[in-house]
């Protein structure tokens, strides 16, 4: 067993700020991936960062910019915490020298993007996640902070309590992919769950194939509310034979969407009569998919995006790496010809349900990132406020993991606030299948003391892989499939009653399929195979709790579109959707969102660009 004062599970850019935060207060900090730290997904983050840098500009704005494009969805508290703490963050990978793009006068270059009311997004040509990540992997390595890359986290060691506000994270369980080994981390101060997104839930997303929402559902299992998952960002410009992501910058830098007919839908049609291809994503995917379903897109599928009237030495300068990505994947020329794009599944603005400092409604237990929901992004992100969200809430987890005075938190988590039960029956049932098997809960064990509950949980995990690798049974691979089927079918942009009923029924097989699952490869080291099979029952909890949100939520906000529900209904819906675990049976509940700022209350309005 390992033991340290701070566990960082995710080596993206939530967790190498959180590990670098927590060392810089004394902690002795260990970071736990699966991934080589700059192999992680933070590193496809094209665009930019979003900061109020210039006199011109200020937090204020950013702040209402972004509760606007949440849909009045976001937390008050943390939106703001992130617009006034953004600029000095940014200020600080400067001075660890990220190499920001710069303008002639010496000052770091910034770039519109969409929903903005001021050109705030600071970038590193369109590779900005790329340098970031490696900028704080220097850090890291710098300040000798612990790293066990090639590690599996499968499962959070919690006590059991009957109330998840009793309980208490004393560390992690984790598969050794390099020597087939299960082992404990033990943290005496805290784990900090940093594991990203989850997009391996559809089929045709940006996210890298190693992004199964592990972390959210570590929680979720060990009894921490999940927020908000209906509310997945539908990205409008990926290449449609891969997924790979063409940054919202080519857009920024004055990309226009065309259809089949050479139209620039977004005026021409009215999506977005004031800004355009600079709408917030929501708008433009919904725009790309209509003009698609009604016949003006190319060979039934895509649109155009083209950036050749930027010039040759323009788009050299700040958008090369999309030049590559373009012609790698799609044989197009950007310098020559358009790019053909559409949406896809890009980012869940859910996650796991902290405060503003990174805590969950378990003692011990933080999340940051894109596994976490704080919540910044309500309804919506905002292009260039995801890179912002990682550096400023890893930094403030880890600060508070490690023992830093903070104050108290104005988010509640758990049902120590406001909360009202959900009035929504579900036709299937949802959950665990039967008794406790390889898709159900973990939720804690019994031991008398934390080391006694980390061995317990360590020989638990050593006798799920046994199991696996020794029994006879069906692939993970075909009962995944299933689930981004059905999941990019029904729980997609365009969202119907009928067909989210159909999500549910159709995860309710996967998840009786998934407890007759096996690994057929019986190697003890890098199995894949094995790694997969555990990832997928992460993806069945998520995907469940995702279509749970999206069919009981009866209205349209943000990214969530419903056939039947064509209005915002601020009267009944100004609220959180939360998923608790409760030993295998899902309980669906609502807490209300907090428009209650530090000095104004910001009030719904209508959303339009």
């Amino acid at each position: 067993m390992y033991e340290h004062d701070v566990v960082v599970v995710g080596a993206g850019g939530a967790g190498l700020r959180a590990a670098i935060a927590a060392q810089e207060e004394g902690a002795d900090v260990a970071i736990v991936s699966k991934l080589h730290p700059v192999r992680s997904h933070t590193g496809a983050a094209e665009g930019g960062i979003n900061a109020a840098l210039r006199d011109a500009d200020s937090w204020e704005d950013h702040a209402y910019d972004t509760m606007k494009g949440s849909d009045y969805l976001g937390d008050a508290p943390a939106v703001e915490a992130l617009c006034k703490e953004s600029p000095e963050e940014v200020i600080q990978l400067e001075h660890w020298g990220m190499p920001f793009s710069r303008e002639e006068d010496g000052r770091v270059s910034q770039r519109p993007f969409g929903g903005l009311s001021f050109p705030r997004t600071t970038y590193a040509g369109a590779e900005t996640g790329h340098q970031m990540l490696h900028t704080m992997y220097e850090q890291v390595v710098k300040r000798g902070i612990t790293v066990y890359d090639e590690w599996h986290v499968m499962d959070l060691v919690v006590t059991d309590e009957d109330d998840p506000a009793d309980r208490t994270c004393h560390g992690v369980v984790a598969y050794d992919i390099q020597r087939g080994e299960v082992d404990g981390f033990r943290a005496s101060g805290g784990v900090i769950l940093a594991t990203g997104g989850m997009g391996q839930v559809f089929d045709h997303t940006t996210n890298a194939v190693a992004n199964t929402g592990d972390g959210v559902a570590m929680a979720y299992r060990a009894g921490v509310p999940m927020e908000d998952m209906e509310f997945i960002q539908f990205h409008p410009t990926t290449l449609p034979s891969t997924g790979v992501l063409i940054s919202e910058g080519v857009r920024g830098e004055g990309g226009i969407l065309y259809n089949e007919n050479g139209e620039r839908f977004m005026f021409e049609h009215g999506y977005a009569n004031n800004d355009g291809e600079l709408a917030s994503r929501d708008v433009v995917s919904r725009a790309e998919l209509t003009e698609v379903n009604e016949g003006r897109g190319i060979e039934d599928e895509y649109v155009h995006l083209d950036m050749r009237h930027l010039g040759e030495e323009r788009i050299l300068d700040r958008l090369e790496n999309i030049l590559h990505l373009a012609e790698d994947f799609e044989g197009a020329d950007g310098l020559t010809e358009p790019m053909p794009v559409k949406p896809g599944q890009h980012y869940a603005m859910g996650g796991i349900e902290t405060n503003e400092h990174g805590e969950t409604a378990i003692a011990g237990l933080y999340a940051a990132g894109e596994c976490a929901c704080v919540s910044v992004h309500g309804g919506n992100r905002l292009g260039g406020n995801a890179l912002p969200e990682l550096i400023v809430f890893g930094k403030r987890a880890g600060h508070h993991a490690a023992g830093k005075e903070m104050g108290e938190a104005e988010i509640p988590t758990g049902k120590r606030g406001e909360w009202e039960p959900a009035e929504y029956e579900f036709e299937v049932d949802v959950g665990a299948v039967g008794d406790r098997g390889p898709a159900a809960a973990d939720g804690g064990a019994v031991a008398a003391d934390a080391e006694g509950l980390m061995e317990a949980e360590i020989e638990r995990a050593r006798e799920r892989v046994e199991d696996l690798l020794t029994r006879k049974g069906r692939n993970h691979a075909e009962i995944r499939s299933a689930v981004q089927e059905t999941m990019t079918a029904n729980v997609n942009v365009f969202r119907e009653e009928e067909g989210l009923k159909q999500s549910l029924s159709d995860l309710r097989e996967a998840r009786e399929a998934y407890t007759e699952v096996a690994v057929s490869d019986p190697s003890r080291t890098f199995n894949t195979d094995l790694i997969h099979t555990m990832e997928t029952r992460n993806v069945l909890d998520i995907a469940e709790a995702l279509a749970m949100g999206a069919l009981a939520r009866r209205e349209f906000r943000g990214a969530h579109w419903r056939k039947e529900r064509q209005e915002r209904d601020d009267e009944n819906w100004l609220k959180h959707t939360l998923v608790s675990w409760n030993d295998g049976e899902p309980e669906l509940w609502y807490k209300p969102a907090i428009l209650e700022g530090e000095a104004k209350t910001y009030e719904p309005k209508v959303r339009s660009y």
